[in-house]
């Protein structure tokens, strides 16, 4: 007899799946699998979560704000109130630390960006509505009229989730229903998190189908999903193939979707830098770099240093730290294998391993803190394969042999998320500074000083996107209230319109053009 497998949420209803299959996450420390089975849907579950969504889109576009607000606020107090099973269910399905990662970092992280995406609800910021009285012509945006569709990485189960993260609580304060994905690393993290939405939805008094969970799909399902005429956008969050296959299938159908998908985030360190305080940047960068064993999209996973006895003393200084500390565990098998791939791919084109480059023997999925080297001259002859992503805890240090050939290597990277340059505080770097900058500055999306840039604040200000391929759109954000959001609004103009015919978020005290 097939064990049966846990529920979708379809239109409000906890129903058995349509299923063609079955699946079970694992417990990534030790490799065994956990022993709950999640359905893989056919297409019947999509074609229903679709029609309800779009059922769902028409009545949330005239909901009140108060009721879209409330049970965002309502949904971030039920999972702090499920604190405990919440952070505990995850650790066991990714492997990241109950402490600090998940219970004082991750989880208030989700519901603060739920709180903030309750008040942009509530204000209406995200409408931008504006008024131009001498042509008779206003304008707002307002939702997609069908459900966004949420795909969520698997390295962070809370703040990304497909039903609490980030884009989830975007889509909504802009008044879409939400058709969630769950990752398959923490399917159990993502059906609690929906069994809180359900209880919110309900006190709140908004549609049944407001929220929707599927835990996985056929490939071929997945990208008809992202096509089909009733979705109103898609938000994924993963690996570069994934995502450009979805891209691909997306755009052919004229369909929205937005796409955070691979960024190594290159470190630029100027001589007088290393110089001032090389030791303690060595500290810094393996911290950033190993960090929830180098598992976060913003990464540090190439750093340029100038080529001597400071780059080499930098570079034996991070060697140290890299192979004297124990890396932590990864997400999952695929996340192992990917590194060993990965390592693999930069070794072929000309950098040397300096240490780590192999899975831990024992039980679960662990790779040895890795770092490999590579000459300027080198980079730049093979510069696309030593751009490939390694998600885990590795990196590549360029050695430059100036400021010339640093720009010159900055010119050949993909776009980014982040890119960082250290510089002395003496203003020894300053005309150093002024040569790499611009040409650093266009190929990422934000931009730091001396800090390495793991970790995304959720501040209005946030710039969590960057030029393809980091992501699909360099004009987007998947942090920060509420410009996030405006990837899931459209643009409504309503010209020679009487008044009295305008939709209720268009009003006489709107600010004129």
């Amino acid at each position: 007899m097939t064990e049966p497998t846990a529920p979708v949420w379809i239109a409000g209803a906890w129903r058995a799946a349509q299923a063609s299959g079955s699946f079970h996450a694992e417990d990534p420390s030790t490799g065994t699998p956990l022993p709950t089975p999640y359905p893989v849907s056919t297409r019947a579950d999509v074609i229903a979560a679709l029609e309800a969504g779009s059922q769902a889109a028409e009545a949330l576009e005239h909901a009140a704000p108060a009721a879209i607000a409330s049970f965002l606020e309502g949904f971030a107090a039920a999972i702090e109130a499920r604190r405990d099973q919440l952070v505990d269910l995850a650790h066991r399905e990714t492997g990241l630390p109950l402490a600090p990662r998940l219970r004082d970092v991750e989880l208030p992280r989700t519901t603060d960006q739920l709180r903030q995406a309750a008040a942009a609800a509530r204000s209406g910021v995200w409408r931008r509505p504006t008024i131009d009285r001498a042509r008779g012509i206003v304008s707002a945006y307002a939702p997609l009229g069908g459900p966004v569709v949420v795909m969520g990485p698997n390295n962070f189960p809370f703040a990304f989730n497909s039903v609490a993260g980030g884009d989830a609580a975007a889509a909504l304060a802009a008044h879409n229903p939400v058709i969630a994905k769950a990752n398959t690393a923490h399917p159990g993290t993502t059906r609690l998190l929906a069994e809180l939405a359900d209880g919110a939805l309900a006190v709140a008094g908004l549609p049944a189908a407001t929220i929707q969970l599927l835990y996985r799909v056929p490939r071929d399902l997945g990208l008809e999903l992202v096509a089909h005429p009733l979705v109103g956008a898609t938000g994924f969050t993963g690996g570069r193939p994934a995502g450009l296959e979805l891209k691909a299938a997306a755009d052919r159908a004229g369909k929205p979707i937005y796409l955070e998908m691979s960024s190594v985030n290159p470190v630029v360190l100027l001589p007088g830098a290393l110089r001032e305080r090389g030791a303690a940047i060595a500290a810094e960068f393996y911290g950033s770099c190993t960090l929830g064993a180098g598992q976060f999209c913003t990464n540090p996973g190439v750093v340029i240093v100038p080529a001597g006895a400071d780059g080499d003393a930098f570079i034996d200084a991070a060697v140290a730290h890299f192979s004297q500390n124990p890396p932590g565990v990864l997400l999952g098998r695929s996340g192992r294998d990917g590194l060993v791939s990965a390592v693999a791919t930069l070794q072929q084109h000309g950098a040397t391993l300096r240490c780590g480059g192999a899975p831990l023997d024992g039980p679960g999925y662990r790779f040895a803190n890795t770092l490999l080297v590579v000459r300027g001259a080198s980079f730049l002859a093979a510069a696309h394969a030593l751009q490939t992503e390694a998600f885990g805890p590795v990196a590549l240090i360029v050695q430059s042999d100036d400021v010339d050939q640093t720009v010159a290597i900055i010119r050949r990277f993909e776009g980014n998320l982040t890119g960082t340059i250290y510089l002395a505080g003496d203003g020894s770097d300053d005309a150093g500074y002024a040569r790499v900058e611009p040409p650093l500055r266009r190929r990422v999306g934000r931009l730091l000083n001396n800090r390495m840039p793991t970790g995304v604040a959720v501040s209005p200000a946030m710039n969590h996107g960057g030029p393809f391929p980091a992501t699909g759109h360099p004009g987007f954000t998947a942090v920060g209230m509420p410009a996030s959001i405006g990837r899931f609004a459209a643009l409504h103009c309503y010209d020679n319109v009487p008044a009295t015919r305008l939709p209720w978020w268009l009003h006489d005290d709107l600010p004129q053009a």
